[in-house]
């Protein structure tokens, strides 16, 4: 019961949602682990890492054997929180890339 009731009071945050080829930029919150959530028919681990974009609070849910959650760890631990985000492709070859340079659109 004690175990359902903290589950209960954690705050649930929209999803971000990232659309391929556009640029977001997203504030990451390193201050506590991320949670993890693990999908019992695949056995796939994501990690809901709490994010803000435009003052909203979201969770990005993260696989964590895609490469740039490594590169967001490693970041973090050198202090960077502000990062931004673009997305190619979509479902199984959705790949995310951290952009250092703004992208001019043609």
């Amino acid at each position: 019961m004690e175990k359902v009731t903290e589950e209960n009071d954690k705050e649930i945050l929209p999803g971000l949602v990232l659309e391929e080829n556009k640029l977001k930029e997203i504030t990451i919150d390193f201050s506590q682990t991320f949670p993890s959530w693990t999908d019992n028919e695949s056995g796939k681990i994501k990690k809901i890492i709490p994010v803000t974009v435009n003052g909203h609070k979201m969770s990005w849910w993260l696989n964590v054997r895609n490469p740039i959650y490594a590169d967001i760890l490693r970041r973090g631990t050198e202090g960077q929180t502000v990062f931004k985000i673009l997305q190619t492709g979509d479902k199984q070859k959705t790949k995310y890339s951290i952009v250092e340079e703004e992208i001019q659109e043609a």
